[in-house]
């Protein structure tokens, strides 16, 4: 069973990236672990090419694209369907 709930926000810095940093951290719980990778990282650019991120911000949660993610933009009912903020019990 987990302990926590892994999120990396893939992130370039931009205004839009800063805002989803924020909204994540502001939705995630005590299981949430959130990490924000930052894309100019050649080791970060090459996980998120491998786990399908074509654009950023992107969210990843436990090694999953969040399905919002998958297209264009962030929805915050989607991150929070994905699992993001919700205690593991």
């Amino acid at each position: 069973m987990l302990d926590k709930r892994k999120i990396e926000v893939f992130s370039a810095g931009c205004p839009a990236c800063e805002d989803t940093v924020e909204l994540v951290k502001s939705v995630s719980c005590p299981s949430c672990e959130v990490t924000v990778l930052d894309m100019n990282d050649d080791a970060v650019w090459a996980r998120a090419k491998d786990l399908g991120v074509h654009s950023v911000p992107a969210v990843v949660i436990n090694g999953e694209l969040a399905d919002c993610c998958q297209g264009r933009g962030l929805d915050e009912a989607t991150l929070r369907a994905d699992g993001l903020g919700q205690a593991i019990d």
